[in-house]
C-alpha cells in the first residue's frame, strides 16, 4: 500500500482560534498530552497504516514544527520514507500564500509530479483521532470512487461549523453541504433510517448527520484534473464541485474524533486524557504515538497529592496539590501549588544553578511555577514563569482578558509562551 499512497497533512492557516497558543508556532506545532505535538497524530496514524511518504503543508510560523519534524521522524534509506515540510513559497507561477486547503496541494502538486502514486490522502494536522488508513483506502478501491470523504455520524445540534452530506444506501453522496447554518437544510440533511440502522453507535433519540471529518481519498488523476480550476478549498468547492461528475464515496468513521480548532476545544480535550477512561487511549502497544526521543530524566515527585494527572518526563514536582492536570516535559512545581483544571506544557530547557541565580539577582521567576500558587482552569504555554503566591483563575473575567501575558480565552486562562507572571499577581 506505501508505494501506491502518499498523504498530505493539511497545516491550517494562521491558527487563530487557537489564540494565543499559535502566537509563535503553527497549529500542528501546538504541544499535546505533555510530550507530544499535534502533528504526531496524523503522522503516527499513516506510519501505523504503512503509509510512509507524507508531506506537511505550512506557511505560518514554521520554526518549531521544523524542528520538530527533523529531530523526530528520520527513516532508513531502505524503507524509502520521508516526512516532508512544504511551505508556501514563491514561484514563477506565483507569489501567493495558500488561499485554501485546494490551493496549498496545487501549489505544492509539483512536488508529487514524478512520484509513483495511485492515491492521495489529505489530513488534517489538528485533530486527535486514530484511524487505520488501510480501511478507508481499501474500501475506496473496493467501490471504484473517484473521492471517499471520511464521515463521522455527529447530533444536528453539534455540527456547527462542520460540513455535512447525504449519502445514498450504498454510501455514495448525494448532497454535500459545508457549514450550513440554517436548521431546515441541517434537518434535511440528517442520517436516513436505512444507514442509521447499519451504524455500531446509536442515536440517543437526537437525529445525526454525517459530517466531514476533512479526510478525503482522491484518486491521482481526479485530484489533478480537479485542481486544473480557480477552486481553493476541499470542502466548500472542490467535493461540491466534482458531485455529479465523479463519483463520490462516504467512508463512515464511528470512533473518537475531535477537531483541536479553538482553545476550548484543547483545553478539553487534553484534560480528558487524564480521566481513568479516556476516549482517545494513548496506552495502545500495537498503535503507537510517535514523537521525539529526548532522553529526558524520569520525573520526581515529593510530598504530592495528585489526583487524575498526567505528567512528562524531567518534571520535579514539590509539595503540590494537582487535581486533573496534564504537566508537560521538565515542568517545576514548587511548594505549596495547587492546580486544578490545568494544562501545563513544561519547558524546552532546564535551568541551572547560574540561571537562577541570575533570576534572583535580577528579579525574574525561575520557570515554571513558584511556592503557593493556586491556578484553576488553565493553560501555561512553554517557558512561562508564574512568582510566587500566583492566583490564577478565570471566573468573572471576559473573554478577550488580557494583562502581562495572561489571557482569558473561551473560558480558559491563557499564559503565553515565555510569559513573566511576578510575583503576588491576581487575576
Amino acid at each position: 500500500m506505501d508505494k501506491k499512497v502518499i498523504a498530505v497533512i493539511m497545516g491550517g492557516g494562521r491558527g487563530s482560534r487557537l489564540h494565543p497558543l499559535t502566537k509563535e508556532r503553527c497549529k500542528p506545532a501546538v504541544p499535546l498530552a505533555g510530550k507530544y505535538r499535534l502533528v504526531d497524530i496524523p503522522i503516527s496514524n499513516c506510519l501505523n497504516s504503512e503509509i510512509n511518504r507524507i508531506y506537511l503543508l505550512t506557511q505560518f510560523n514554521t520554526a518549531s514544527l521544523h524542528r520538530h519534524i527533523q529531530e523526530t521522524y528520520r527513516f532508513d534509506p531502505f524503507g524509502g520514507g520521508t516526512v516532508d515540510i512544504l511551505s508556501a513559497e514563491q514561484t514563477e507561477k506565483g507569489d501567493s500564500w495558500y488561499q485554501g486547503t485546494a490551493d496549498a496541494v496545487r501549489q505544492n502538486i509539483h512536488h508529487f509530479a514524478d512520484g509513483d502514486y495511485d492515491y492521495i490522502l489529505i489530513l488534517s494536522g489538528d485533530q486527535l483521532y486514530r484511524m487505520d488508513f488501510r480501511d478507508i483506502l481499501k474500501e475506496h478501491i473496493d467501490s471504484k470512487a473517484d473521492v471517499t470523504v471520511s464521515a463521522i455520524p455527529f447530533p444536528v445540534s453539534q455540527v456547527e461549523g462542520l460540513g455535512l452530506m447525504r449519502v445514498n444506501d450504498d454510501l455514495e453522496i448525494s448532497e454535500f453541504v459545508e457549514k450550513p447554518t440554517d436548521p431546515n437544510v441541517i434537518d434535511g440533511l440528517a442520517i436516513s433510517e436505512s444507514i442509521e440502522s447499519g451504524l455500531k453507535t446509536k442515536s440517543e433519540g437526537e437525529k445525526r448527520c454525517l459530517a466531514s471529518m476533512g479526510i478525503y481519498v482522491f484518486n491521482r488523476n481526479t485530484m489533478e484534473e480537479a485542481l486544473n480550476s480557480d477552486a481553493t478549498d476541499f470542502g466548500k468547492e472542490v467535493i461540491p464541485g466534482l458531485l455529479g461528475s465523479r463519483k463520490l464515496n462516504s467512508y463512515v468513521f464511528e470512533g473518537y474524533w475531535e477537531d483541536i480548532g479553538t482553545v476550548k476545544a484543547f483545553f478539553e480535550a487534553n484534560l480528558q486524557l487524564a480521566d481513568p477512561f479516556p476516549q482517545f487511549n494513548f496506552f495502545s502497544e500495537g498503535n503507537p504515538v510517535y514523537t521525539r526521543a529526548r532522553y529526558l530524566p524520569a520525573s520526581k515527585i515529593n510530598r504530592c497529592s495528585i489526583n487524575h494527572v498526567i505528567v512528562g518526563d524531567g518534571c520535579i514536582i514539590t509539595d503540590s496539590y494537582l487535581k486533573r492536570c496534564v504537566i508537560g516535559i521538565r515542568s517545576t512545581l514548587r511548594e505549596g501549588a495547587r492546580l486544578e483544571n490545568v494544562v501545563m506544557m513544561g519547558a524546552d530547557i532546564f535551568e541551572s544553578a547560574d540561571d537562577r541565580e541570575r533570576n534572583l539577582r535580577e528579579g525574574i521567576p525561575d520557570i515554571g511555577v513558584g511556592m503557593n500558587c493556586e491556578i484553576k482552569n488553565a493553560i501555561i504555554d512553554k517557558g512561562a514563569r508564574i512568582g510566587h503566591n500566583v492566583k490564577l483563575n478565570p471566573d468573572g473575567k471576559l473573554d478577550g482578558y488580557s494583562k502581562d501575558g495572561v489571557f482569558v480565552r473561551d473560558g480558559v486562562i491563557c499564559v503565553t509562551k515565555n510569559a513573566i507572571v511576578p510575583d503576588n499577581t491576581i487575576v
